[in-house]
């Protein structure tokens, strides 16, 4: 489906956006892959690994997704939009509401609207476990974006443009992961955790680029898919890194869970359970693709169903975590 078509990403040059551009530059041969973003820098130095001079595809555009007139221009002649823009560093959210608001949720309105007026096939968001019963207001811009997303399906009719969402936990390795954040504090002989008995989920950046791209194919306009992933203890991370540091409780920080969600038992009667993910079907009218999903082996969820990463059946061993931070560590030798 991606051979021979016109692909952007918003938000192209951070962690997913690299690695998603080389993963299509590798698998397949679009007509153009198109980077936006607001950052020249990142552009330049992104154009060094992917140059257009190698990578005949390869588009770098300067804009921002609060700019809807810049989006109609970029989105012009695009089949797939992929859209990773985010402001997602909690504090930074928190300090800065209505710049999280601006971005995250205004930004999907307008992305929304362009690719409506530009007749994009697909577009496929990201978002994030904070987003399911969400305490800080990074989750719950991304809730609103999730919610604009899928109804702008309604928005669309009868037009050719379709919606989905993507939504799963934190990135091991990512910028403002506890690893790299732990890795840096070693240095000094003691590592800092929020709570001793909290968790979260973990997916690497491969799995989530691999989970975005095989959902930009099935979509059918509405889903919003999450994937079966392990969940690991924070102080399990911390052995990892170093099992003789010292270890200092500082409290959980403002807007944190102890545990995440990714789906609510609220959610839970319009969940489909798949062999490695779930879908939760948009309470919608217009939603047709119930039979189609459930054709597909999709199997509904027992009432009360949740998926959070306290009550998880797959975990993360000490081990397993050594081994995630040794190839943390080889991919970026500055932590070693």
């Amino acid at each position: 489906m991606l051979n021979n078509a016109n692909i952007l990403i918003t938000g192209g040059t951070g962690s997913f956006g690299k690695l998603i551009i080389k993963t299509i530059l590798k698998d397949y041969k679009p007509k153009k892959l198109i980077v936006f973003s607001r950052d020249e820098l990142k552009q330049f130095e992104m154009a060094k690994t992917f140059p257009d001079t190698k990578y005949k595809c390869m588009r770098y555009f300067l804009g921002d997704v609060r700019d809807q007139n810049r989006l109609q221009e970029a989105f012009h002649n695009v089949d797939y939009v992929i859209h990773a823009a985010a402001l997602k560093q909690v504090p930074a959210c928190e300090y800065n509401p209505f710049e999280a608001v601006m971005t995250n949720v205004m930004g999907a309105q307008n992305i929304i609207r362009a690719a409506i007026s530009q007749k994009v096939k697909r577009v496929i968001a990201l978002s994030t476990d904070k987003a399911a019963s969400p305490v800080n207001l990074y989750g719950a811009t991304k809730l609103c974006s999730d919610k604009l997303f899928i109804a702008g399906n309604s928005m669309s009719g009868g037009e050719v443009t379709r919606f989905s969402v993507v939504r799963y936990g934190n990135v091991v390795g990512s910028r403002g992961s506890v690893i790299p954040f732990f890795l840096e504090q070693r240095k000094s002989g003691e590592l800092t955790v929020t709570d001793e008995r909290m968790t979260r989920f973990s997916i690497t950046l491969q799995h989530g680029v691999d989970f975005v791209l095989a959902n930009l194919m099935r979509m059918h306009g509405g889903e919003l898919y999450i994937p079966k992933i392990p969940s690991y203890k924070i102080m399990d991370v911390a052995r990892a890194v170093d099992s003789d540091v010292e270890i200092k409780l500082v409290g959980i920080r403002p807007g944190e869970k102890l545990h995440e969600l990714m789906i609510s038992d609220d959610d839970s009667r319009h969940t489909l359970e798949f062999d490695d993910y779930y879908v939760i079907e948009p309470d919608f009218a217009w939603w047709t693709g119930e039979e189609y999903l459930k054709e597909s082996g999709g199997k509904p969820c027992s009432d009360g169903f949740s998926y959070s990463s306290d009550k998880n059946d797959q975990w993360l061993t000490v081990e397993d975590l050594k081994q995630t931070v040794a190839d943390f560590c080889e991919e970026h030798p500055e932590y070693k």
